[in-house]
C-alpha cells in the first residue's frame, strides 16, 4: 500500500492533478491490485519455504514464478488507464485523475511487490521454524 500511495502522489504531482474523488478511486484500484500481487508472491514463498528451509530463497523463487502474472495484471491495467489518464474526450479533465493514480500506483506497486515483499518476507520469516502447524490428525509432518 505505501508504494501505491507514493506512486500515485507523485504521478498527480508530476502532472499537475490535484487529489479528488476520481484520484482517491484510483488509488484505491491500484491498492486492489497491489495488495493481490502481495498475496500472491507471500502464498506461494510460505509454500517454497518449508520445501526450501530457507526463506530469501523461498521468496526470491516464489517472485520469479509469479513474475509473468503479476507484469501480465500490472501491465494491462496500465495500458488500460493510458487513454483516460491522456485527459482526452468530453469530461477528460475530470477522469484523467483517475488514470493517472492507477498508473503511479501500479508502477511503482510493481516493483515494490517484485523486489521489496520478497526481501522483507525473508527478514520476518529468518527465525521462525519449519515445523508443519497442521491440525490435521493425519498430517505426518508435525
Amino acid at each position: 500500500m505505501p508504494a501505491v500511495l507514493l506512486g500515485a502522489m507523485l504521478l498527480l504531482l508530476a502532472t499537475g492533478a490535484t487529489l479528488n474523488l476520481q484520484s482517491y478511486m484510483g488509488i484505491i484500484m491500484a491498492v486492489g491490485v497491489s495488495v493481490a500481487n502481495a498475496i500472491l508472491i507471500v502464498t506461494n514463498a510460505e509454500k517454497l519455504r518449508l520445501e526450501y528451509k530457507d526463506p530469501f530463497k523461498a521468496a526470491t523463487v516464489a517472485a520469479s514464478i509469479r513474475l509473468r502474472p503479476i507484469l501480465m495484471t500490472s501491465l494491462a491495467m496500465i495500458a488500460g488507464m493510458i487513454p483516460m489518464a491522456s485527459g482526452m474526450g468530453e469530461a477528460g479533465d475530470q477522469s484523467a485523475p483517475l488514470g493517472r493514480a492507477v498508473i503511479g500506483g501500479l508502477a511503482a506497486s510493481t516493483f515494490a511487490a517484485l523486489f521489496i515483499v520478497p526481501l522483507v518476507y525473508g527478514w520476518i520469516q529468518q527465525k521462525k521454524s519449519f515445523n508443519n502447524v497442521s491440525l490435521l490428525p493425519e498430517d505426518s509432518n508435525q
